[in-house]
């Protein structure tokens, strides 16, 4: 079957196709025939070394989600999986293929009107902004703004903060296009990378910020008292060591910074709020932002287009 491998870490030039040997599903295990592939800004990071050690090394096959067919099933699996429609989370690695294999309890049979593309847009990406939101301590009526409101997650953020009934959301993004299309969302004030715009609320109660980088730490300056922000993601790497010095020097409007990973929530509460997502998503009263469908082959472009900030949604590659 054909995969993408990490060559050499760094740039999208290191990702190769080559053809292995396909997988057989230990116990506990399922084969999937995949039908999309969802890119991720943990699989840049990954590629770009960012995320390294144990099980990532050159020659690992990047990404985490897929949404395909069960083809075989491991000891220990019920046979009735075999032949069903499922989204299913691989892990750090070993999505861009053909086949993948998943543990059962990581797989999710897809409502049938719900397509593999949409599944693996919304899948990992809508429950992690539901539970980043909850991780803050979000709740009606409170002006929410969302860093890098572009990418996968910062779209579900921006919508589900809209339906949470927060009176602001605002959201950064690089170009009056996007942010044309975030307005469209949910989005109440469009503002530039920095958070600057005419009509800029004074101040935040929860900030989401999937950017991170060097200019994180002037973002707390525009929360308001008892602020929350939430970190989800690097794309722009780590801030800078000492950036707690600057919530230190606002120890007055008692500030508070987090991280949230989905690692820390169980498994059942996961499953339950992607089902709702879905079935939200089957109704109309979510969206599925796909920024383009690309052929398995052209995983490396889509990691060039990620890496030049060229994407609103996410990317999905089709074998």
């Amino acid at each position: 079957m054909k995969v993408v491998v990490i060559q050499s870490f760094g740039s999208p030039d290191g990702l190769a196709v080559t053809d292995i040997p396909s997988p057989v599903p230990g116990p506990g295990q399922v084969a999937i025939a995949t039908e999309a592939i969802g890119v991720g800004g943990v699989d840049a990071m990954i590629r770009r070394g960012t995320i390294a050690g144990v099980g990532i090394e050159e020659g690992h096959v990047p990404g985490s989600e897929v949404a395909g067919i069960v083809t075989a099933v491991g000891a220990g699996v019920d046979t009735s999986w075999t032949g069903k429609r499922v989204w299913a989370f691989t892990g750090r690695g070993g999505g861009y293929a053909e086949q993948a294999l998943a543990s059962v309890e990581e797989i999710l049979p897809l409502p049938a009107g719900l397509s593999a593309a949409d599944a693996v847009t919304l899948g990992s990406s809508g429950m992690v902004a539901h539970f980043a939101l909850a991780h803050a301590h979000f709740a009606a009526g409170e002006a929410v703004l969302v860093r890098g409101a572009a990418g996968s997650i910062g779209v579900m953020a921006v919508q589900l903060a809209a339906r949470g009934g927060a009176r602001a959301v605002a959201v950064t993004t690089s170009s009056a296009e996007r942010g044309a299309r975030l307005s469209a969302l949910g989005a109440t004030h469009v503002l530039d990378r920095s958070g600057a715009g005419a009509d800029a609320p004074t101040g935040y109660d929860v900030i989401i910020d999937i950017i991170s980088g060097p200019d994180m730490p002037a973002f707390f300056d525009k929360l308001a008292p008892n602020g929350r922000m939430v970190a989800v993601g690097a794309v722009a790497g780590f801030p800078p060591a000492d950036f707690g010095a600057t919530m230190l020097a606002s120890f007055v409007r008692s500030l508070s910074f987090a991280t949230f990973s989905a690692d820390t929530v169980a498994l059942p509460d996961r499953r339950a709020v992607q089902l709702d997502q879905w079935a939200a998503a089957s109704r109309g009263d979510l969206r599925a932002v796909v920024h383009e469908s690309l052929p398995l082959e052209k995983a490396a472009l889509a990691h060039r287009k990620m890496d030049e900030g060229d994407v609103f949604g996410r990317f999905v590659l089709i074998p």
